[in-house]
């Protein structure tokens, strides 16, 4: 990956994406708005202990943003996993604004920690933050998995072919 056309606004809205949720979808959708290219950055971040695989993230986010209708997706969007600290990514792709997603006010406690932090480190970044949409405030990956590991619907909070995923992964990690 190369840095590209330096006058492009390369926006990177990282995350674990394990599941991808209709959440995320929601963020990544509404962040083509403001960018002229969005890079999905998802994280290696092994010490959560993801349910899936790096690789089988990639996939499934790729899968789910190529299936939003057209209208939705207004740049290109690139899925990318990266192993490194967010803003050496950021950097070495050429972006120049981190998108974040905020659901409550418990989530920006910490964005606005983290925003502070990734200044300090690059000042030429920016971090930029979009609140949740109604419908989608409540949902969060760890939610989604602790429901479908109880049996519970999770078919509002996820796309049909993640829900089938996660089910699938939560049975096979009891077998």
């Amino acid at each position: 990956m190369t840095n590209g056309d330096a006058r492009l606004l390369i926006g990177v809205y990282p995350g674990t994406f394990d599941p991808t949720t209709n959440g995320h979808l929601d963020i990544i959708s509404r962040a083509t708005k403001v960018v002229d290219k969005l890079v999905v950055g998802v994280a290696a971040n092994g010490g959560k202990g993801p349910l899936f695989s790096l690789e089988d993230r990639v996939i499934m986010c790729r899968e789910q943003i190529a299936a939003l209708p057209p209208e939705l997706v207004q740049v290109p969007v690139e899925v990318v996993p990266f192993d490194k600290l967010l803003m050496d990514f950021v950097t070495e792709i050429g972006g120049r604004v981190i998108v974040r997603g905020l659901r409550a006010v418990s989530d920006f406690e910490y964005e606005f920690q983290m925003a502070g932090m990734n200044a300090r480190l690059n000042p030429k970044v920016e971090t930029t933050f979009l609140m949740a949409s109604e419908r989608n405030q409540f949902i969060s990956s760890r939610f989604v998995k602790e429901i479908g590991q109880f049996g519970g619907d999770i078919t509002h909070f996820v796309p049909e072919a993640i829900a089938d995923r996660v089910i699938d992964a939560l049975a096979s990690r009891t077998t």
